[in-house]
């Protein structure tokens, strides 16, 4: 084996190094009073230098095509690096009064998921892609599991972890028939073997139920509709921060690791998983929609609300094109920034309000935080698709991306947006709920005033400069589609 390999490697093996300096780190000042604010100070840089290294990263293949970074891939790990930056700043509170001086523990799993991540979407064979994933999903199970004062954060990951290992088991399972249709894991010589199948001939049924098999566990990493059931329970379990994580950067990239197989590897079969994706699309949508609805307790709102989001993020993949696969990254990035600052906003309530989360707990919180709820406002807005917000942006690519790349049936693609485009005005209903309770509804009991540390005000005004940026910034887009040419 040619070790200088993993040099092709480059932000992979980065964390890798990320991951050893701060447990390195960790054990040596165990005992100082400054531990956390050393770590965090040194995660931060590592994450700083991470992103960097992400953006200014070259196409690479190594070990014969079991790597393979595009520019797409650099792309995404750009944007997952800055999440993830995000959600250390915004967990910092947290961490430093709740974690149980578990400081370098937190950030030891958070890069240990990232760099999961990293690895699938970079994979171009179906062994690596599955390392990944469960290099990603171990340690967010430890994550949401982290708040041993919580009977609720042990059921989260519980829940999680087997909800997991049975999804990987069925994910392994059509990979395996995937294996016996091709005879090989490399998502280029799958691809080839199946466009020389005859699509009306018995030997495509073992491929088409290895990849209804493997989209099934993947889907469940989506938290797509009718695989979601997890999905509530361990948002609103899971610490407030863990969740953000959860939310925005796990799926983001099993989102993109989604298209890339689906257009790259079952590209032969398009007529196939159109339809079925089409379907779970509009389930996912509109049963995500519809429950939220419902919710009073605010995480499983936003649990809701990222299961209808999945649904959007994946609208792009239907019609398999170079546009698509631009508006999916793009959405992506701004459902990071919009998504964290309403989770920021709920960390930071959280911790000054007796660790409520209900949606009552809001009602009047304008009168006594103003400029929380501003920026709670701008987020639900932007996750509403309202102009002049970036997912207003993010939802008009995603929707012509669905129509334009799909000239071969095109009725199926309209009819997909159409119902969409419906949930679209459900959504802003739910998401004006949250508004109604802080600026309309009154209470005799609000939230008191508060001020929130530099921390939280640094992981908003990210946030915030970017629901606003985003979408008028055309550069980022036009970096994004040049990634995907």
């Amino acid at each position: 084996m040619n070790y200088g390999q993993f040099l092709q490697m480059i932000p992979e093996a980065f964390l890798v190094l990320a991951l050893i300096l701060v447990f390195c780190f960790d054990f040596k000042i165990a005992k100082a009073k400054v531990k956390g604010y050393t770590l965090y100070f040194l995660t931060v840089a590592l994450l700083l230098v991470g992103t960097g290294i992400c953006l200014m990263a070259e196409p690479a293949e190594a070990f014969g095509g079991l790597y393979v970074a595009t520019p797409m891939a650099n792309v995404m790990k750009t944007i997952l690096a800055m999440g993830t930056l995000i959600v250390v700043i915004m967990a910092q509170p947290w961490v430093q009064a709740a974690a149980m001086k578990l400081e370098g523990e937190f950030y030891m799993l958070v890069i240990s998921t990232l760099l999961g991540m990293f690895i699938m979407i970079s994979s171009g064979n179906f062994l690596m892609f599955f390392l990944g994933l469960e290099t990603a999903s171990v340690p967010m199970a430890c994550l949401v599991a982290f708040d041993r004062k919580k009977k609720q954060s042990a059921e989260a990951a519980a829940k999680y972890i087997l909800t997991a290992t049975f999804s990987s088991g069925v994910m392994l399972y059509g990979i395996s028939l995937i294996y016996a249709a091709a005879g090989t894991l490399y998502f280029d010589d799958i691809a080839t073997v199946l466009a020389a199948i005859n699509p009306f001939s018995d030997q495509m049924l073992l491929p088409v139920a290895g990849l209804v098999f493997f989209f099934s566990g993947l889907g469940f990493k989506l938290s797509l509709v009718p695989f979601h059931f997890w999905t509530a329970d361990t948002y609103q379990g899971a610490p407030t921060p863990v969740t953000g994580y959860l939310s925005v950067v796990s799926k983001g990239a099993a989102a993109l690791a989604a298209f890339i197989i689906l257009t790259k590897v079952f590209g032969p079969l398009v007529e196939q998983w159109e339809v079925m994706l089409g379907i779970i699309i509009m389930l996912t949508i509109t049963v995500g929609n519809l429950f939220a609805i419902r919710q009073s307790e605010l995480k499983r709102f936003m649990a809701f609300s990222s299961i209808s989001q999945a649904g959007y993020i994946m609208l792009a993949a239907l019609g398999g094109s170079q546009m698509g696969a631009t508006a999916l990254t793009y959405y992506v990035l701004v459902y990071v920034v919009a998504n964290m600052a309403v989770f920021t906003v709920i960390s930071v309530v959280e911790q000054n309000n007796g660790g409520r989360t209900d949606m009552d707990a809001y009602n009047g919180f304008y009168t006594t935080n103003p400029k929380l709820s501003f920026l709670m406002t701008l987020a639900l807005f932007s996750l509403a698709g309202i102009p002049p917000f970036a997912g207003m942006f993010s939802k008009f690519f995603v929707f012509m991306s669905a129509v334009g790349g799909h000239e071969a049936n095109p009725f199926w693609s309209y009819l997909v947006v159409f119902i969409a485009l419906i949930n679209t005005v459900v959504s802003l209903y739910y998401y004006l709920l949250i508004v109604k309770a802080m600026y309309i509804k009154k209470t005799t009991t609000p939230l008191p005033t508060f001020q929130s540390d530099a921390n939280t005000k640094l992981a908003l005004a990210l946030c915030t400069a970017g629901i606003v940026a985003f979408g008028v910034v055309s550069c980022i887009y036009d970096w994004i589609a040049a990634a995907a040419v």
